[in-house]
């Protein structure tokens, strides 16, 4: 029966063949890394044996069968591996990288639309040649040039070509505990520098060329966004439908995005299979009603797929997107030639040939979650929807649509515990009311774009939109107030998430196939992550550690004792807000310190902390110190909020283990004070320039 069941899935899903072993030599080559010559080798061997093993008697062929197919999943391993190599831009001997020095000049092009920040304006920029030494190399890479905005009257646009003379880079991680690793992010999208430009850094070498298909994609994205700001009222309704309809979140408000997140919606406003399938019924529906393509199903599936990969590229190409665009083409060209295809099978070749563009998808957030969802809903929705039947026409709907939220999360959840460290409890609440209003939203959205020429009509059709949005954000900010809407500062490492994956599957089979196996091994399962839990909440619970965080222009630290925190810092900071949840809330929670220490287990009188034995002195004013014949002894002395001192004074005062400067301090002043520090002898820890501070006390 196994061997039936193994020979059913390969047959429905044959690009699983192809899927599993390339995944394999993806995650080899990130993992372990094998050389270009080393790897081409192994390859070698791997045709060679798969042609030796053609050309033996047909005997060997009926019994060692399993002998080819294994000599050709070790070359699509060997596949997997060389992709990878190649995509990492670090392995090509044009990497501008290979030949940087200080202040170089590059030429760079402009390869988006610079996007604004407080203070400056980033824009990704791929370098074409570097000029070192009055000659002149050509290059290629990716680099993330920050632009000073006070001093831009003409700031630079898409498809411009600039000289400048900077001092590239590596991009760095905040070095928080628990904190986003963008340098590894970045990497996944082949960026490793990054430079702050100033006015006289730069000057315009020539305009772009504005005929590219990219110039061609930003344009028609600025138009639908000019019409979407246009007729719909309402800052956060036009930013939402914006998100809605072509992915554009650079003015979402922070707090909106955070409620739905919180409510278990945000996939409403990141381009997803959802928007994807809407489009698809839009369009499969609207070709269908037209008498002559009626009998002509190549070309209303032909015309599906162009539609949809306009639609995929207007919106900027994310990994679910690409995703859902590959899933609906394999069906509409399954259509076409009036074939069915498998979803299983779909959802396979698609991920196949997306990790064949770009192997690094693999570690994509989007990438990953889109295709959990998709399963999920594909081996659960049917079996959760027969749980109850209802008479009511409008009540089995929502019940089914209830079963494809319950389904699709069935297979997320443990992928956002361990990325998000939060569950939306009251989802399907959330879904019913936002799914259907999203769904009219988008269709009229669609309507808009069309009739905005007729400004009176485009006005009518936006306020619809305007109130249809306003209902769906009224609805999620509800639901995010409600006490018990969300578990969040959950703390889950890859064991214990793959062990959750564990429970699922073992749960699932158990439930499906009524298995006694499957049930005991999903609780022994359940006992190992018990296990595992209890000892990290053990350790988490005699902790006793200083922090002091990298927050630029902030003064951050914890005293962390247990599962308590005692906080030294920034107003601004201790309140819920951008910064606090950015920066200071994933430390805690890896670290299962969540708790505000309201006592202040440290001693302290002013800026002198006493915890455990250790020391602390907080500096942050000129503050001047009388010379002691017998010196105070400190563990830490932290200098915060850019003080005008003197290091050479304060050894007079005090005898330190380690200054520590933090992120407060101007960088041109921590340099000063580095360089006070080696003349003295004196050990010091730079926050901005190796990261957060972290020791046990």
């Amino acid at each position: 029966m196994a061997r039936i069941y193994k020979i059913y899935i390969w047959k429905n899903a044959p690009f699983l063949r192809l899927l599993v072993p390339f995944v394999a030599g993806i995650m080899v080559q990130y993992y372990l890394p094998f050389s270009f010559y080393s790897t081409l080798a192994f390859l070698g061997c791997c045709v060679t044996g798969i042609l030796s093993f053609t050309f033996l008697p047909l005997f060997y062929h009926f019994r060692w069968p399993w002998v080819r197919g294994a000599f050709i999943s070790l070359a699509i391993v060997a596949a997997g591996m060389l992709i990878t190599w190649n995509k990492d831009v670090r392995n090509h001997k044009e990497w501008y990288g290979h030949y940087l020095d200080s202040g170089v000049t590059i030429m760079a092009t402009l390869i988006e639309p610079p996007a604004e920040k407080a203070r400056s304006l980033k824009a990704l920029s791929r370098v074409e040649f570097i000029i070192q030494n009055d000659s002149v190399r050509k290059v290629d890479g990716q680099v993330l040039l920050y632009f000073a905005k006070d001093s831009i009257k003409e700031p630079p646009e898409f498809g411009d070509t600039i000289l400048c003379s900077v001092n590239l880079q590596p991009i760095k991680n905040s070095g928080n505990p628990g904190a986003f690793d963008y340098v590894r992010y970045a990497a996944f999208h082949q960026l490793y520098h990054q430079a702050y430009v100033k006015k006289q850094d730069w000057i315009f070498k020539n305009h772009g060329n504005k005929l590219t298909y990219k110039s061609a994609i930003f344009s028609v994205r600025r138009k639908v966004r000019n019409i979407i700001y246009t007729y719909i009222p309402g800052m956060n309704e036009k930013t939402i439908a914006a998100a809605l309809l072509i992915g554009y979140k650079v003015d979402l408000d922070k707090d909106l995005v955070q409620a739905y997140s919180n409510a278990g919606v945000v996939h409403l406003i990141a381009i997803s299979g959802l928007h994807m399938g809407i489009i698809y019924g839009i369009l499969f529906w609207l070709l269908s009603k037209m008498s002559f393509l009626k009998n002509q199903r190549v070309v209303r599936n032909v015309l599906i797929i162009f539609c949809l990969w306009a639609f995929a590229f207007i919106t900027g190409g994310a990994g679910s997107v690409l995703r859902s665009a590959f899933m609906f083409s394999f069906i509409a060209l399954g259509l076409a030639i009036n074939k069915r295809s498998s979803i299983y099978n779909s959802m396979a070749a698609s991920a196949f040939l997306l990790l064949v563009y770009n192997p690094f998808l693999l570690w994509d957030v989007g990438f990953q979650l889109s295709y959990l969802a998709v399963l999920g809903i594909v081996l659960c929705q049917k079996h959760i929807s027969n749980w109850f039947f209802f008479k009511n026409k409008i009540l089995q709907a929502a019940w089914r649509l209830s079963a494809v939220s319950i389904a699709a999360q069935i297979f997320t959840f443990p992928v956002s515990l361990f990325y998000f460290h939060q569950l939306p409890l009251l989802f399907i609440v959330a879904n019913l009311v936002a799914i259907p209003l999203t769904i009219i939203a988008l269709w009229l959205c669609i309507i808009l774009i069309v009739v905005s020429p007729i400004s009176s009509f485009a006005f009518f059709v936006g306020k619809i939109i305007s109130m249809i949005i306003s209902v769906i954000n009224y609805s999620v900010e509800i639901i995010n107030n409600v006490p018990f809407s969300l578990w969040d500062q959950i703390k889950i490492n890859v064991t214990e998430t793959l062990l959750l994956y564990g429970i699922i599957c073992m749960l699932l089979h158990a439930l499906l196939k009524k298995s006694k196996v499957s049930l005991q091994i999903a609780l022994l399962f359940s006992f190992v992550l018990g296990c595992f839990i209890a000892i990290d909440k053990w350790n988490a619970s005699t902790q006793n550690k200083l922090i002091v965080y990298n927050v630029p222009s902030h003064r951050a630290v914890d005293i962390i004792h247990g599962n308590s925190f005692q906080f030294i810092g920034d107003e601004e900071l201790k309140k819920d807000g951008l910064l606090k949840n950015f920066h200071l809330k994933p430390a805690r929670i890896q670290m299962r310190s969540t708790v505000r220490d309201e006592k202040n287990a440290a001693f302290h009188w002013k800026n002198f902390y006493y915890y455990n034995s250790k020391k602390i002195l907080l500096v942050d004013s000129a503050v001047s110190y009388l010379p002691l014949e017998k010196k105070l002894q400190l563990d830490y002395l932290i200098i915060s909020g850019n003080p005008r001192l003197f290091l050479s004074e304060l050894v007079k005062t005090f005898d330190v283990g380690i200054y520590i400067f933090d992120s407060s301090n101007p960088l041109w002043k921590i340099e000063k004070w580095k360089k006070d520090c080696e003349r003295l002898h004196l050990r010091y820890y730079s926050v901005p320039a190796e990261g957060a501070f972290v020791t046990n006390l």
